[in-house]
């Protein structure tokens, strides 16, 4: 049987790369460190990390294990938790949220859930899926309402299969034009008719989708100002800064601005709740999702 303390070790040389800083983070000796991976290696009668000049590098083996570690890790971090939540005299609920997406779907979405479930104590901590889904694997939440564009989610691919996606609505991308734009009038435009334009970036995934666009159609993106957030982008453009390209959810329409469709394929995020998959899902965590669903089902 493969001990959980000797993973732990192996996890903390492969994060610091050497022996001696794996002994620091830990508070062990160094050579309690090369003991307990010398003991793990006999064990499984297979070498799990090779020392070099340039520090220490895991074994295919090695790095195997420590893909086991993480999620062990995860585990018992989740297991802890749910001890702790048996002291409690109110169940716990703690949900991620991409900022945009929880200002159009969580206000109804915890109506709901509020009124079914008066006893649960919700958190809800705003971040990118970026940083959300991560807390899944961590523990340090129990459902992310996410996104992704037409790739995977975006975490590593071995994070992944740890991963249950519940789709809940596709999100359009939009141009957002100043009043008197030459294409105001318009029902929809190609990307490219927007070449000699300057754009205002509302995200870092929409700059990217951007360029890739402005790449195959061989123009060069002139970016005029970049934003981490839609509405004061929006607001820039009604200033005249510039267009840009806004997903439903985050449009504002106002005085100064024209909203144009993007013509087919028309680029979109697509929006849903991810779970870690546990053979204990998080008590209370579908109810919440189908609270987000019927949220969706309503505005979307």
């Amino acid at each position: 049987m493969i001990d959980v303390q000797r993973l732990r070790v192996l996890r903390a040389v492969a994060e610091h790369g050497s022996f001696n800083r794996a002994a620091a983070a830990l508070l062990l000796t160094p050579s309690a460190v090369s003991q307990h991976i010398a003991v793990l290696e006999r064990s499984l009668g297979r070498a799990v990390a090779v020392r070099s000049t340039r520090g220490v590098t895991l074994t295919e083996a090695g790095r195997l294990l420590v893909e086991a570690a993480e999620t062990i890790s995860a585990e018992l971090d989740h297991v802890r938790r749910e001890i702790d939540r048996l002291s409690v005299a109110r169940p716990r609920l703690t949900v991620a949220t991409f900022t945009s997406g929880g200002r159009y779907l969580l206000p109804e979405a915890l109506a709901r859930f509020v009124a079914a479930h008066p006893d649960v104590e919700l958190t809800v901590r705003e971040s990118e899926p970026e940083g959300a889904l991560p807390m899944l694997r961590r523990g340090e939440a129990d459902l992310a309402l996410a996104y992704h564009f037409d790739g995977p989610l975006p975490v590593p691919p071995s994070e992944r299969p740890g991963i249950d996606w519940t789709p809940l609505m596709d999100d359009p991308l939009s141009v957002v034009l100043p009043r008197g734009h030459r294409l105001s009038g318009r029902a929809g435009i190609d990307l490219g008719e927007l070449a000699a334009d300057r754009w205002v970036l509302g995200c870092l995934k929409t700059e990217a989708y951007l360029r890739r666009h402005a790449q195959r159609a061989g123009f060069d993106l002139q970016v005029a100002a970049s934003t981490t957030d839609y509405f004061f982008a929006q607001t820039l453009v009604a200033a005249g800064v510039g267009v840009s390209l806004v997903p439903k959810v985050s449009l504002a329409p106002a005085p100064g601005l024209t909203v144009v469709d993007v013509d087919p394929p028309r680029p979109a995020r697509h929006i849903g709740v991810a779970t870690p998959r546990r053979r204990r899902p998080a008590p209370h965590a579908a109810a919440f999702t189908e609270a987000l669903a019927a949220a969706a089902a309503r505005v979307g």
